[in-house]
C-alpha cells in the first residue's frame, strides 16, 4: 500500500512540474506554438499535410537559424541588431560574385564565411575594448552595411546567381516516402540546431550564460570575457550568413531581403523566453520562438488580417514576453526566498515577565547608527 501511495506522489509530482515547466517563460512557447498550429489546422485542414507543414518548416527556417546566433548575443548580454543588414550584404555577395559561373560556387561560400565571422569579430572588438554598448554599436553596423548594399547596387535587385547555388535554398531530397521533399533549409537547422545544443552545454557555452548572468564574476572565475563576448558576435553573424545563403534559393537577389531579420529574431528570442539582460535562456525555446512568431502570422493571413499588422504585432509579443518572463522570475524568487528563510521558534512563555510590561524594543544597526550621530 506504500508503494502505491509513493508512485503516485512520485506521478504527482512529475506532473506538477511538468505544468509548471509549460507555464515557464521557456516552457509557454511550446503551447503556444501547438495551439497556434492546431488554429491554423483548422482554418486550413490542408496545413496538416505532411508536405506543407514541410513547406512551413522550410519558411521558417532562415528564421529560426537568425534566431538561434541571436540567442548566444542576448543569453550573453548583448544585442546584434546587424543580423538583418548581414543576411542582406551576403545575398547580394552571392548574386554578383558568382553570376552564372557555378565554379565560383565554393570559393564565394568561404569568401561569405570569412565576410561574416569579420563582421562578427569587429562588432564584439568594439563592445569588447571600446565599451561601447552593443546596441548602438550593432546599429552602426546595421547602417555602414546597409548603405553599402545600397551604394553598390543602386537600390535595385542586381545579379542572379547560378542554379547550382540556389539549390541550397530551394532543393532538398527528392522521392521520399509520405512528404515527398526534405529541404536542405531542414537539414541544416536541424544540424545547426544539434550543434548549437552540444554548444550550448560545453563549458564555453555556459561560460556565455555566466557572463551574461555576472560580468564580474565571470571575470574573476578566470573567464576571459572579452573573447566570450567577442565569439558570441561571430556566432551571430555566421548563423546570419548561413540564413543569406538559404535565401538566395529562393527569396531572390535584392537589397530588402533581410530587412527586419535582426528584429525578427530578438523577438523570436524573447518569444522563446530568453531573459533579455542575459544568463537564462535555452537555445531549443529560441528556435520554437521563431517557429511560434511565423505560425502566428501565418495564422493572422489565413484569418485575413492585414500584413501592416506585422510590427505592431511584433513589438506587442516584446513588450507582453519580457513582462511574462520579468514577473516569473520575480515569483520564483519570492518563492525561494520564502522556502530558505528559517521559521521563527516558539518562546516558552517565562512566569517571571510581566504581561502588562511591554516588550523591549530589538536595537537595529540603523537605530545605533541614528543613536551615534552616525547617517
Amino acid at each position: 500500500m506504500s508503494a502505491v501511495t509513493s508512485d503516485s506522489q512520485h506521478l504527482g509530482h512529475r506532473l506538477a512540474g511538468f505544468g509548471r515547466t509549460l507555464i515557464s517563460p521557456r516552457g509557454a512557447v511550446f503551447l503556444l506554438l501547438i495551439v497556434l498550429l492546431i488554429a491554423i489546422t483548422v482554418l486550413n485542414p490542408s496545413f496538416a499535410e505532411p508536405s506543407q507543414f514541410v513547406r512551413f518548416v522550410q519558411r521558417v527556417a532562415p528564421v529560426a537559424i537568425v534566431a538561434i546566433g541571436q540567442y548566444f548575443v542576448i543569453v550573453g548580454g548583448e544585442f546584434d541588431l546587424s543580423m538583418g543588414s548581414v543576411v542582406t550584404a551576403q545575398v547580394v555577395i552571392a548574386g554578383n560574385l558568382i553570376g552564372q559561373d557555378e565554379s565560383k560556387s565554393i570559393p564565394v561560400l568561404l569568401f561569405m564565411l570569412a565576410f561574416g565571422a569579420f563582421i562578427g569579430l569587429v562588432n564584439g572588438l568594439i563592445v569588447s575594448f571600446l565599451k561601447v554598448p552593443s546596441f548602438i554599436a550593432t546599429l552602426g553596423m546595421m547602417l555602414a552595411l546597409l548603405g553599402a548594399t545600397l551604394y553598390w547596387t543602386g537600390g535595385a535587385a542586381t545579379g542572379n546567381p547560378a542554379d547550382g547555388f540556389r539549390q541550397i535554398g530551394r532543393g532538398g531530397i527528392r522521392d521520399l516516402p509520405v512528404i515527398g521533399v526534405l529541404p536542405w533549409s531542414v537539414v541544416i537547422l536541424v544540424v545547426l540546431l544539434v550543434i548549437a545544443i552540444w554548444f550550448a552545454r560545453r563549458p564555453f557555452g555556459r561560460s556565455i550564460k555566466a557572463l551574461g548572468d555576472n560580468p564580474t564574476t565571470a571575470h574573476y572565475s578566470g573567464t576571459r570575457t572579452w573573447w566570450v563576448k567577442t565569439s558570441t558576435f561571430v556566432l551571430s553573424s555566421l548563423s546570419a550568413t548561413v540564413a543569406g545563403v538559404l535565401l538566395v534559393g529562393y527569396a531572390g537577389v535584392h537589397p530588402s531581403v533581410g530587412r527586419g531579420y535582426e528584429f525578427t529574431a530578438i523577438t523570436a528570442v524573447v518569444l522563446g523566453g530568453v531573459v533579455l539582460g542575459g544568463g537564462r535562456g535555452w537555445v531549443v525555446a529560441a528556435a520554437a520562438g521563431a517557429f511560434a512568431l511565423e505560425a502566428l502570422f501565418t495564422l493572422l493571413n489565413f484569418a485575413g488580417v492585414p500584413s501592416t499588422y506585422r510590427e505592431a504585432v511584433q513589438g506587442a509579443i516584446i513588450i507582453l514576453a519580457v513582462a511574462y518572463a520579468a514577473t516569473t522570475i520575480r515569483a520564483r524568487r519570492r518563492g525561494r526566498a520564502l522556502e530558505t528563510s528559517p521559521a521563527p521558534e516558539a518562546k516558552e512563555p517565562d512566569p517571571s515577565e510581566d504581561p502588562a510590561r511591554p516588550a523591549p524594543i530589538p536595537s537595529t544597526s540603523r537605530a545605533d547608527n541614528e543613536t551615534k550621530g552616525g547617517s
